[in-house]
């Protein structure tokens, strides 16, 4: 069942992470797992995809399942193909957050997890942290750190997205 629901590139990427721990401990691997089979599906994991990763990693489903449920940067259901994360949390807010995430939803006409109409654009739901506190307010662009952010810094980043 892996080989129709993984693809090579996949199952490839995965046992290079294997590789990097005992043989013992492979559901060490399951957070590069889940990256690698989320980006094969266009952002997002299926059941199908999760099962794949179980069957590799020698781990029951379900515990493959409260990971991918677990961590933000997992996402469940089909969301754009740009995935942005504005922090929200206290060091953020205090620093102006509030205005990013209303601006971004104004530009897009959509709001914190929802996606754009022509499915370019995902604003993720609030996100707690995301380590940046010193440069807030901060967001994540497909996985790409912006730092010290106005509204017009964010529109500069954002128009440059295909």
């Amino acid at each position: 069942m892996t080989e129709s629901v993984l693809n090579q590139h996949s199952l490839d990427e995965i046992n290079e992470w294997l590789g990097r721990y005992p043989p013992e401990q492979k559901q060490s691997a399951v957070l590069a797992a889940l990256r690698v089979a989320q980006h094969q599906n266009d952002g997002y994991l299926t059941t199908e995809l999760m099962d794949a990763c179980a069957e590799v990693l020698d781990m029951p489903k379900i515990a493959v399942y409260e990971v991918a449920s677990f961590y933000s940067m997992y996402e469940t259901k089909p969301c754009g193909r740009h995935n942005i994360a504005i922090c929200t949390n206290i060091s953020c807010m205090l620093m102006g957050s509030d205005t990013i995430v209303n601006h971004v939803e104004k530009k897009y006409g959509i709001k914190l997890g929802e996606s754009t109409a022509d499915g370019k654009i995902f604003l993720k739901v609030e996100e707690e942290c995301l380590a940046a506190c010193a440069g807030g307010p901060m967001m994540q662009v497909d996985h790409v750190y912006h730092t010290d952010l106005t509204p017009e810094k964010v529109d500069e980043i954002l128009d440059a997205l295909d």
